[in-house]
């Protein structure tokens, strides 16, 4: 299986002098082509500055990451950005609209840069993931308008515009009701199945459940791993246990 991302050896660090704290004290992780992974532990684990590292959304200060075979740290800024926006996409608790424009604008905001002359084009495919994920009568509600899972929808279809090779997701079930997150989680997994890779960092356990492998953080590290086989939609208690019984082995 290839791997499309590597961080090898990573640290990061805020802070000075005696102040100065690992955030990432030589993580060493990946993600195979295709993937579900989740990253669970406590507050200030390093779960979410990790994904962060592993995007490129931050530097590092020692160690390396590796996305599609090319060190990121050796990567110009602009080109960085090129391959945030298109081979990557990133969801988050709250997803980030502009409050000026309605769902659909939003949607394909940051896919016009440059594409402007295929405007058409590109509002088309933005209203064919809004159909399916579920939207497709929103396009032209302001985001005030809406629910918390339908303005979360509609934040997996811009991070799915470019038709990325991973999506990045920060606790995106975080601020929903259990219908809607599970509702989310359906969609992530239809993504996952048509060979887009997801990340998810999480808490909850139901969401983990739903993902193929699970790195556990505690202090900076990744302390133990889970492994579970794709979810087919039966014994989902099962898995929830597994994934309960790990916690508590490992105290997170």
């Amino acid at each position: 299986m290839k791997k499309i991302i590597i961080g090898d050896h990573i640290v990061k660090s805020f802070g000075e002098g005696d102040e100065k704290r690992n955030i990432l004290d030589g993580v060493s992780a990946y993600i195979d082509e295709g993937e579900f992974v989740a990253v669970m532990g406590p507050s200030g684990s390093g779960k979410s500055t990790l994904m962060f590292a592993l995007s490129g959304t931050d530097g590092v200060n020692d160690g390396k990451v590796v996305f599609d075979g090319r060190d990121l740290s050796a990567v110009g800024e602009n080109e960085l950005s090129d391959i945030r926006r298109i081979k990557m996409g990133f969801i988050f608790q709250q997803p980030t609209m502009l409050k000026n424009l309605n769902i659909i604008d939003n949607i394909i905001l940051p896919s016009m840069r440059g594409s402007r002359k295929n405007a058409a084009k590109i509002t088309e495919k933005a209203r064919v993931l809004m159909k399916r994920v579920g939207i497709a009568e929103l396009e032209k509600r302001d985001i005030t308008q809406v629910s918390g899972g339908q303005l979360q929808r509609a934040g997996i279809c811009r991070a799915l515009m470019n038709s990325p090779e991973i999506i990045f997701g920060d606790e995106p079930t975080g601020s929903l009701n259990s219908k809607s997150a599970q509702e989310i989680m359906d969609i992530f997994s239809d993504i996952n199945t048509k060979g887009t890779a997801v990340m998810l960092v999480t808490h909850d356990a139901k969401v983990a459940a739903r993902t193929e492998r699970i790195m556990f953080m505690r202090d900076g590290t990744i302390v133990s791993e889970l492994k579970l086989p794709k979810f087919d939609g039966a014994d989902m208690d099962g898995r929830v246990e597994k994934v309960t019984v790990k916690m508590r082995e490992i105290g997170i």
